[in-house]
């Protein structure tokens, strides 16, 4: 989704992925040598040991005046590190955390970028294919130096585990209501879907997660395709250690 929005803003991609059915060539190397100079490298993949391992390839493999993006959930304290290991050649980078999920083809995304003016200002036509359409400052922020662009995301998204979890914990307190072990004058018999509907509308509580939370409701008040629970992205868990570190209540 992200390629076709570029693509749209008049660029060309070439993508690279270990998987050939998804890949237009062969090998990073590959990827670089179909790039005019000087490239714009964006990395999309997990965190951790995969980032790194992409960083220190495209340090081999780009030259000076190249710049990467990190656009992954990379650990802020990473950043400094990438930058350090691909500046010794020359090559500029930032990193941008990048909001909007499966949605963003259609409503543009939402990006934190951390880096350089120069090499911010060099990646705009980029960024401004992404966000969403109108002014430069809708959908986009320069966060601040290396870094800032991850520390930014990383505390979105502990904004929106938290908020998920509050949303989760009150439909769980309407669902008590229903259950058989209460007198009948006492079970409400809540209709989920109905409730989440009326919360979307001139609520104080109303929010894109909630409109989502409302879709799955509609189509299963009792949500049996979902797990009730999410995999650690590390991104909450960070946003708290950040916090304890800086002795700020969360």
């Amino acid at each position: 989704n992200m390629r076709t929005r570029i693509e749209r803003g008049g660029h060309t991609v070439v993508g690279y992925d270990p998987r050939p059915e998804v890949s237009d060539v062969a090998s990073m190397a590959d990827m670089v040598s179909a790039l005019d100079a000087p490239r714009a490298v964006w990395i999309m993949v997990p965190s951790g040991e995969p980032t790194q391992q992409c960083v220190a390839e495209l340090a081999g493999l780009l030259a000076e005046g190249d710049v990467v993006v990190d656009g992954g959930n990379s650990r802020f304290t990473d950043d400094a590190p990438h930058a350090k290991t691909l500046g010794e050649k020359g090559i500029g980078y930032v990193d941008c955390g990048v909001s909007g999920g499966v949605w963003g083809l259609e409503n543009g995304y939402g990006l934190m970028a951390g880096g350089s003016d120069a090499d911010i200002d060099r990646l705009m036509p980029i960024f401004d294919a992404l966000r969403p359409e109108g002014e430069r400052a809708d959908g986009f922020v320069h966060a601040g130096p290396v870094g800032a662009g991850h520390y930014a995301k990383m505390v979105h998204n502990g904004i929106e585990y938290g908020l998920m979890q509050a949303y989760a914990e009150g439909f769980d307190v309407l669902w008590g209501r229903n259950v058989a072990h209460l007198p009948e004058e006492e079970r409400f018999d809540f209709n989920m879907s109905e409730i989440s509907e009326v919360w979307r509308r001139g609520s104080v509580i109303s929010s894109w997660l909630l409109d989502l939370t409302a879709s799955a409701l509609a189509q299963d008040q009792k949500l049996e395709q979902f797990s009730g629970k999410v995999a650690d992205s590390g991104e909450g868990r960070w946003t708290i250690e950040a916090a304890m570190e800086q002795a700020t209540p969360v």
